[in-house]
């Protein structure tokens, strides 16, 4: 790749980058919407694209799906072992976790 098109290749990278961290933005913005409404699939909908977005964002700086993946059955287990609130109060981090670890 010569000069010019590393120049662009980056400068598309940080557009790119800035795209996400505004998509990320506007649907947490359509999930306070959706959920302020009662409109699940508006909730779905925010909640799926944040999702998306993240993993996206995540392989954009370097990390791959897997990468994330682990961190995120990591984080689960580190806040049910330290008693975390969602976990005592409902059980939703091991929830997720065996939820998880099962597909």
């Amino acid at each position: 790749m010569s000069r010019p098109d590393r120049g662009l290749h980056f400068a598309k990278n940080i557009k790119v980058m800035d795209w996400l961290k505004t998509e990320i933005l506007d649907q947490v913005a359509n999930l306070f919407k959706g959920i302020h409404h009662a409109n699940q699939q508006a909730i779905i909908d925010s909640l799926s694209s944040l999702v998306i977005s993240i993993y996206v964002m995540a392989r954009r700086i370097g990390l791959s799906y897997g990468d994330l993946d682990r961190a995120v059955t990591e984080k689960l287990k580190e806040h049910t072992r330290d008693g975390h609130q969602l976990e005592e109060w409902y059980g939703d981090l091991s929830s997720l976790d065996d939820y998880i670890n099962k597909r």
